[in-house]
């Protein structure tokens, strides 16, 4: 362990906090844009610097592999997809579809919404990452209604309502929590510090800490989309801004799954506490069995992709659930390639429907003839997302697919037969997107496509070769998990 005499964290939360504060406050559209591309790019570099060592652990702030790995993901996806943002914000503006004075709020709140990331991957106490959840909950809520529609409103109505009750839940099994360590650790934070609270947790209540996690599962549970919790999650993918359905999909449930996960080690730490891993595996499956049937029915393409995070939630979910070190391997691997897949995909699906004008996909044909780059750039996305081969998500699925064979065949058959009904679903609104007749207008986009590309290769590379520093990484947040 290296320790360094600045701390990073403090340089990493800070920078989306005052970009937040600042960008409240620009005016020229243009100008923002290009400063919230900016401020996400040096959180970018403050968060690499985790690279080179780790600070100590303090009372608010704790850095392992685990978060480490996650903070670096979630702001290399909330960079690329700030410069996304940036072409895509000013076509909306250009056509009319958003006024200039949304800017400035839409800017600052993607700013709040990576802070509040960072905090909550970031904290030490459990009070404040169920803070900072909360918090980017209200900001995600507030950039979802931001075309003020009645469609966006009530999606954002929807959304701020059910995470709301979920959030409550998990709250209340953290006091749970809490009220558990106290005898235990005594008043105050020590006892909702997680660090202090690891290496005592085998003299704490199991049956409090039982109780508690069936709240934090369903709580935070919401937050990730599994099911039967995740209505809010379509609606809040079809109204809103689409670099903030990629930045939902591809960090946002992340971070909700990092605070479960987070808690199930306190769990497996007490070591008389029922097994979470059941519960876990039982949602997890649920998810992706109801998100794969579901797929063959969306009409939008924004909603049809909002089921497909369902589902692959639905797989991580049960990676975890099933333990062990391949498995943990697998769904830390699934976590990666899902974030940088489903926000390079949300990239195409953002500029074929403003050059479209429509979400429909009947309305939406033939992409790689009209579009080329957007149309391939989809087949390739929607190639990596199914799970075909070579890519990043193929080796994860099979390496979770081999993992259960192995530990609980029983299990691998239902796993193995919701990715194939949502790989047929995805192939077959594949074709109609990308091949054919063209429909609509065929007018060329001015956004770059830079991001999608940059993700896909990503993807690509990792189904055929990972560094052997990024293995290492991996097994070392496997071992921790348990």
């Amino acid at each position: 362990m290296i320790f360094l005499p600045v701390n990073p964290v403090h340089i990493i939360l800070a920078l989306p906090f005052l970009s937040a504060l600042g960008l409240a406050v620009v005016g020229p559209h243009r100008l923002a844009t290009r400063l919230n591309a900016l401020a996400s790019g040096l959180t970018l570099v403050a968060a690499s610097t985790l690279l080179s060592g780790f600070p100590e652990t303090t009372a608010l702030f704790l850095v392992d592999d685990f978060n480490a790995y996650l903070a670096l993901l979630t702001a290399f996806v909330g960079f690329t997809t700030s410069l996304f943002s940036a072409g895509y914000i000013e076509h909306e503006v250009e056509t009319g579809r958003l006024k200039p004075p949304f800017l400035r709020f839409y800017h600052s709140m993607y700013q709040a919404f990576m802070f509040t990331m960072l905090l909550a991957l970031f904290a030490n106490n459990l009070g404040v990452l169920w803070v900072a959840v909360e918090g980017a909950t209200l900001t995600t809520v507030l950039m979802v209604s931001l075309y003020r529609t009645p469609a966006a409103l009530e999606a954002a109505w929807k959304y701020f309502i059910l995470c709301g009750v979920g959030i409550a839940l998990a709250l209340f099994g953290t006091i749970l929590i809490y009220l558990a360590a106290q005898p235990v650790m005594g008043g105050g934070t020590t006892a909702m510090t997680w660090s202090d609270m690891m290496g005592r947790m085998n003299r704490v209540s199991p049956e409090l800490l039982n109780l508690a996690f069936v709240f934090i599962l369903i709580g935070y549970g919401t937050k990730v989309g599994l099911v039967p919790l995740h209505a809010w999650l379509p609606d809040a993918h079809a109204e809103g801004p689409t670099p903030i359905s990629a930045v939902l999909s591809g960090l946002l449930l992340n971070v909700a799954l990092y605070a479960v996960l987070r808690f199930k080690m306190l769990m497996t730490a007490n070591g008389q506490t029922m097994a979470p891993g059941p519960l876990m595996i039982l949602l997890g499956l649920l998810s992706l069995l109801v998100a794969a049937f579901t797929l063959y029915r969306r009409r939008d393409i924004k909603r049809l992709f909002a089921y497909s995070s369902i589902e692959h939630m639905g797989i991580i979910t049960f990676a975890f659930g099933m333990g062990g070190p391949v498995a943990n391997f697998a769904g830390l691997l699934h976590m990666s390639m899902h974030s940088l897949t489903k926000s390079a995909i949300f990239v195409a699906v953002g500029l074929a429907t403003q050059v479209k004008g429509t979400q429909q996909i009947s309305e939406i044909r033939g992409l790689t003839t009209s579009h080329p780059a957007i149309g391939w750039g989809l087949v390739v996305g929607v190639l990596a997302i199914a799970g075909a081969p070579p890519f990043g998500i193929f080796l994860s699925e099979f390496l979770l697919v081999t993992s259960t064979f192995a530990s609980n065949p029983l299990l691998a058959l239902p796993l193995i037969a919701g990715i194939v009904i949502a790989f047929g679903a995805l192939i077959l609104r594949l074709q109609s997107l990308a091949f054919g007749a063209p429909s609509g207008s065929v007018e060329p986009v001015a956004t770059s496509t830079f991001p999608l590309v940059l993700h896909m290769i990503i993807v690509l590379v990792a189904g055929v070769w990972l560094p052997e520093p990024l293995v290492a990484w991996f097994q070392s947040i496997a071992r921790l998990l348990g």
